[in-house]
């Protein structure tokens, strides 16, 4: 896997980065909310619809509130592997720097939400939206440093043609984001409401099991996946040579639920959003919002590397 940076200028660099994703302990932090889901993040973090006016003051607020969260103490490479940005994350600073260049000097691995946002949905399923501007997206972020993307569909209800349809464009556009030298994180999500999730995700796992066969060594992806029903289901995907690590969405469980159902599960490591930062709030002062991340990085990382 060939990749180079710009500011680090070493493929040692990347190695080692590759090396912490791989094997390293903790969890990828998912800081990627995009324009749809911002407002309902800003809502739970204690800030409403009618403190803005804008789109632009919309991102201004959230890039504080992401700001708030990666500057804070707690928030290192000792319990965070990784971190998912929205695109404007990634263009904007943090203290100074870039964000994923001061994500790198905390020890954390920089990546980016590629997709731009769920087509209308079809056989049960939602497919990304066309990203015909992808590549020029991926050549920004080597630029920026990102080292891996992400990028989210949803399946809805049992449907053999849209469940096959959601990990055949999964993996195409991985493909596609392989061939620029970033590391593509598979998101095929299901809906935790479902009827027929537990049917869902077994069919889920074969189908990526029969794409995974067909990677060529040296094209190696992660998965990003709803916790599944029956634990221990995507055993064979965890171990799979061309996955280089598995972690699961929340995917509206509360942060207890999410960190006692992945306890349950080997191998496979958070991704949360939302209940990283359930109970944060812009109204708390300083030694509260830092004491309450803590708290919630501290659980996180102990679902994730502590199994039952």
């Amino acid at each position: 896997m060939k990749r180079f940076y710009k500011i680090m200028g070493s493929v040692d660099f990347n190695m080692s980065q590759l090396e912490k994703v791989k094997n390293g302990k903790g969890f990828i932090a998912a800081l990627d909310q995009s324009g749809g889901s911002t407002p309902k993040a800003l809502k739970l973090y204690g800030v409403n619809e009618d403190q803005y006016n804008n789109e632009d003051e919309m991102f201004d607020l959230v890039h504080e509130m992401r700001t708030r969260i990666v500057t804070s103490p707690s928030f290192t490479g000792e319990h965070i592997l990784g971190a998912i940005l929205f695109e404007q994350t990634m263009d904007r600073e943090v203290e100074g720097k870039y964000t994923a260049d001061y994500l790198i000097e905390k020890d954390v691995v920089p990546f980016l939400k590629v997709d731009k946002g769920l087509a209308d949905e079809e056989n049960g399923v939602q497919l990304m939206k066309d990203m015909p501007e992808l590549d020029a997206l991926l050549d920004r972020a080597n630029e920026r440093n990102i080292f891996g993307t992400k990028m989210r569909s949803v399946v809805n209800s049992f449907n053999e043609e849209g469940i096959k349809a959601v990990v055949d464009q999964q993996f195409e556009v991985g493909k596609q984001i392989l061939a620029k030298g970033l590391v593509p994180i598979i998101e095929p999500e299901v809906n935790i409401n479902s009827a027929d999730k537990k049917e869902i995700e077994t069919l889920l796992n074969k189908e990526i099991l029969a794409h995974l066969d067909d990677l060529s060594e040296g094209e190696e992806v992660m998965l990003k996946l709803t916790i599944p029903t029956e634990a221990n289901l995507y055993e064979d995907l965890v171990n799979h040579p061309r996955v280089i690590r598995v972690v699961a969405l929340s995917g509206g469980y509360s942060r207890d639920e999410a960190n006692e159902l992945l306890k349950k599960n080997n191998g496979i490591l958070a991704s949360f959003s939302r209940a990283l930062t359930e109970g944060l709030s812009a109204n708390q002062s300083d030694d509260e919002f830092n004491s309450d991340l803590k708290k919630s990085i501290e659980s996180i990382y102990d679902a994730s590397v502590n199994k039952n």
